[in-house]
């Protein structure tokens, strides 16, 4: 039998649709929430799970993007639309926190700073019946990496048999973080009013959630977004410590690159040298960090980006630096949408104030970081022999358009065509 034979499964029993956007006057009784409260319970917790739906202090849901799966997953009859999350011995492997900056509503806007222990600072609220969900993990694993063996056997990295293994395999602790936002605090950082981030939010998503601009108590949003994960080199509990030093990778997700090894960027080889750079300060005493955020293409998305090497490698007079940010615009009408004025909240989260050593040539991230508080000792960029030769384009035209380097190419270098073809 073919698939298109299978039978449908047999609905369940039908309900009336509530909307949620205006609800019946007394019905809705969000649990009360202080954003940026010194202390869990003062907070309270963000409740985006659906059982209760009167006790909702959140727009959205949890899981971010893979929200709609758990949706399919229920339409399929594979998962129980009232499961609730056992939470036996999911605590974090590592402490984390609390610092001072939790408590500073400006400091942290994008995430749920007590997301990682909420079995612990509201079991009193699990116990009554309240369906909290965690939305940060910590945990522990290996990691192995083709160039942290690489540098192994050159002699740059020496294995210890406590942050590198022998076999080339580096311990870390990391952390999963789902984006939960604070709309006045995202407004302001962004210099708009919450009402227009709302009406955008709200309309840009062909109205999905219309509690953003009919449920004006509700201030938190759980928006349909991948999040970040969180790679901690060294010792965990020596963060925040003012004589800890860090060196640190904020890297936005590539795929093409990061996992498949595609040669038209830099994004595999910085996060490759920034990962030695943090296993070289671990072993030194100190901290290393890696920050993964899905950001694909910039944010403007993977077919986006293809769009644009089409365009870039089509071009007459080839692929050159001097059309490279340009030929971005003409398909997505904007260079980058990746806007890092919410990247530094991980960095209060940590408890951190200073990156001794920051790689990356980005100034749209270390200006964010400075913007925040956040001091920067060294500027790291990628070394020159590891720039792969159809990713000079990228390289020479970050240089020109004031990325962090200490030699920046002229008008004839960035008119040369130094990208490959599409046939080559």
């Amino acid at each position: 039998m073919s698939l298109s034979d299978t039978p449908p499964k047999a609905p369940r029993a039908r309900r009336h649709i509530r909307l949620t956007s205006h609800p019946s006057a007394g019905a809705a009784q969000p649990v009360p929430l202080k954003w940026g409260a010194p202390t869990a319970a003062e907070r309270g917790p963000v409740i985006a799970t659906l059982s209760q739906p009167a006790r909702r202090n959140a727009i959205g849901v949890h899981a971010g993007a893979y929200g709609i799966y758990r949706a399919l997953a229920i339409a399929a009859h594979t998962l129980d639309p009232g499961h609730r999350a056992d939470l036996t011995d999911t605590a974090p492997a590592v402490p984390i926190g609390p610092f001072p900056q939790w408590g500073d509503p400006a400091k942290i806007v994008s995430f749920d700073p007590w997301g990682h222990l909420v079995a612990e600072v509201f079991a009193e609220q699990l116990a009554e019946g309240l369906d909290i969900r965690p939305t940060i993990a910590v945990t522990k694993a290996h990691v192995g990496m083709p160039e942290i063996k690489d540098a192994i056997e050159a002699g740059r990295l020496k294995p210890d048999g406590e942050v590198l293994l022998a076999s080339g395999d580096v311990r870390v602790t990391k952390a999963a973080i789902e984006p939960v936002w604070w709309l006045p605090g995202v407004a302001q950082r962004f210099g708009i009013a919450e009402t227009d981030l709302r009406r955008a939010l709200f309309e840009q998503t062909g109205g999905m959630y219309p509690e953003l601009v009919t449920r004006p108590d509700l201030k938190v949003f759980l928006p349909p977004i991948g999040g970040m994960t969180l790679y901690f080199f060294g010792d965990v509990t020596k963060l925040g410590k003012p004589d800890t030093r860090i060196a640190c990778r904020v890297h936005d997700e590539c795929n093409g690159s990061d996992v498949f090894g595609s040669d038209i960027c830099t994004c595999r080889p910085y996060l490759a040298h920034g990962m030695e750079l943090c296993v070289e300060q671990a072993q030194q005493g100190g901290v290393g960090l890696v920050v993964y955020n899905r950001k694909e293409g910039r944010a403007l998305g993977e077919v986006t980006k293809f769009l644009v090497y089409n365009a870039r490698k089509r071009q007459v007079g080839g692929d050159s630096a001097a059309q490279y940010f340009a030929r971005t615009e003409c398909v997505a009408g904007v260079q980058d949408m990746r806007f890092q004025q919410l990247m530094p909240d991980v960095f209060h989260w940590l408890g951190i104030t200073r990156i001794d050593r920051f790689a990356s040539m980005s100034n749209m991230k270390s200006g964010a970081l400075r913007e925040m508080g956040i001091e920067i000792g060294e500027q790291v960029e990628i070394p020159p022999e590891l720039i792969p030769p159809d990713a000079q384009v990228e390289m020479d035209a970050k240089k020109a358009a004031g990325y962090f380097t200490v030699a920046k190419p002229d008008e004839a270098e960035l008119a040369k065509a130094k990208g490959r073809g599409l046939t080559e």
